[in-house]
């Protein structure tokens, strides 16, 4: 960010970016960390990666439409990420979803893999989606990088940035609740 580009507010920024799409980078620069920090709070860090990418993507495209009468736009970014939150959150729940309707996960398996899916699950698998698509995003973040990622406590902790009592509370109520949906069947 140049000296220049430092001192002007957002919306004369923006203003500025429809003549010279490069002085949109100041925004980036002021506000990617901000954004990348909550989104990373809401998805886990990898998926704040793209969501961050795409925040500004789309900003970018809109920024004709935005109103300058406003000087920060970290309020309008702020909206832009909650929205592709929520987009995220929509498509793993209607995966899991999915999964609990066919019982067929999208992810490919080796042969071994499925031949031993399939003699130990005994055809739980749609129970077990059906379970995980009613737990909170928290409880079924913490519960699928234990079992499906193998990730320790501290492991979990780190990448959710969440205190290790969290990820203990979190796991106990999803794996309680996931048990009972099971018993249920």
């Amino acid at each position: 960010m140049t000296v220049e580009t430092a001192e002007l507010d957002d919306a004369e920024l923006i203003r500025r970016s429809a003549d010279d799409p490069g002085q949109f980078a100041a925004l980036f620069d002021r506000y990617a960390r901000q954004i990348h920090l909550y989104v990373a709070r809401r998805l886990g860090t990898q998926a704040a990666d793209d969501i961050v990418a795409e925040t500004f993507l789309a900003a970018f495209r809109r920024r004709n439409t935005y109103d300058h009468a406003f000087p920060l736009a970290r309020p309008w970014l702020y909206g832009i990420a909650g929205t592709l939150v929520a987009r995220h959150k929509r498509q793993e729940e209607r995966l899991l979803r999915a999964l609990s309707r066919t019982g067929v996960d999208p992810l490919p398996e080796s042969m071994a893999d499925t031949v031993v899916r399939r003699v130990t699950a005994q055809g739980r698998e749609r129970e077990l989606a059906g379970a995980l698509a009613a737990l909170s995003h928290g409880d079924r973040e913490v519960l699928l990088l234990v079992a499906w990622e193998d990730l320790s406590y501290e492991e979990v902790a780190r990448a959710l940035g969440i205190p290790l009592g969290t990820v203990r509370s979190r796991l106990h109520r999803a794996r309680k609740k996931a048990r009972a949906v099971l018993e249920e069947e």
